[in-house]
């Protein structure tokens, strides 16, 4: 009989939490005890584990000696607050907020990408999963630097208010019933409206003007490729859409290459799905194809009639799913079946 780890989740009732959960019923995870933790007000939330209720602790005064793995799904201050304590007390920490994911010392992993990085994860018992975006666009790039090189990438990412946790899709769902009602749309998570509008900036603003979203997916980017000089620039938009993500890119390659050998390395690549067809409807939307599916789609495979050795592409993925709680669970099924 394998052996079965005892698995803490941190954030299980969040959107990230909850799409956890699903992923280690789904995929048999050899799950013994599963504990849920949570602050000392959320803790009486029930969540349910393989049918059964999972015993719910405050993640204050947790002993994480007793588990084997821990999934953060929380914001970086609670990570950062209470991650390391269970790395030092011998449990490994899957994070999936931005708190580790340019610390050095702790490995960046997308497992179709860069499994090896994760032999590294014992210096501090941390492996940090990269933002949605950056696990996207680095999956349909990396083929892409094997095959002609990299000169240069830009990249406009139309996230979902998912992506701003369950407040973000209360906000739009609220908005959005306001307004077909004849109200005026109530304002409190996004500063200005967001049913039926789009944002082209999304959080704070670093000196350069550049958010530090748009800052994250360069680094991450250029981390998960092993390029830590590779040319990444960002632009990140907030759209009306629920989950989902879009990712318009257009790069540059150091080789000449044509659409064809683009769409074959692509098509070849774990986790990528190339849906481009020159017919009505034979694109991937975020909606139709991405949204509960383990794979990133890509279409509109193209070169770029401005530059000789362009290429332009669209990638539509599962920012919940595939983005975050999916590359934790394969995180955790790597670390199980080599090192642990």
């Amino acid at each position: 009989m394998s052996r079965a780890f005892n698995v803490a989740l941190a954030g299980a009732t969040g959107l990230v939490g909850e799409s956890l959960v699903d992923l280690l019923e789904e995929r048999e995870f050899p799950v013994g005890e599963f504990f849920v933790l949570a602050s000392e007000e959320a803790s009486a939330e029930p969540v349910y584990f393989n049918g059964q209720r999972a015993r719910a602790f405050a993640l204050e005064n947790f002993d994480f000696s007793q588990v084997d793995l821990a999934f953060f799904a929380v914001d970086s201050e609670v990570a950062r607050a209470h991650a390391t304590r269970a790395a030092d007390a011998g449990c490994v920490v899957i994070d999936t907020s931005v708190c580790f994911r340019f610390d050095e010392r702790v490995p960046l992993v997308v497992p179709e990408l860069n499994p090896l990085a994760l032999a590294e994860f014992r210096e501090r018992n941390i492996i940090a999963s990269p933002a949605s975006a950056s696990v996207a666009l680095a999956l349909a790039l990396a083929p892409l630097v094997s095959l002609a090189g990299l000169e240069r990438v830009n990249v406009s990412a139309y996230q979902p208010v998912s992506a701003d946790g369950r407040a973000g899709v209360e906000e739009l769902a609220r908005q959005t019933a306001e307004l077909l009602n004849g109200r005026e749309a109530t304002v409190e998570r996004f500063g200005k409206q967001i049913a039926f509008n789009t944002h082209a900036r999304i959080g704070d603003v670093a000196d350069n003007g550049y958010t530090r979203d748009e800052l994250a997916l360069v680094l991450e980017t250029r981390r998960l490729l092993g390029d830590a000089n590779l040319p990444v620039n960002a632009t990140f938009v907030r759209v009306p859409t629920f989950y989902g993500e879009g990712l318009s890119v257009q790069l540059e390659t150091r080789d000449a290459v044509d659409a064809g050998t683009v769409r074959d390395a692509l098509g070849r690549t774990a986790g990528v799905r190339v849906f481009d067809e020159a017919v009505a409807g034979g694109h991937a939307t975020a909606l139709t194809e991405a949204v509960g599916s383990d794979d990133i789609f890509i279409s509109r495979i193209r070169g770029d009639i401005s530059h000789p050795r362009g290429v332009s592409f669209w990638i539509v993925a599962d920012n919940v799913r595939k983005g975050a709680a999916l590359n934790g669970v394969q995180i955790a099924e790597l670390l199980i079946k080599d090192y642990l």
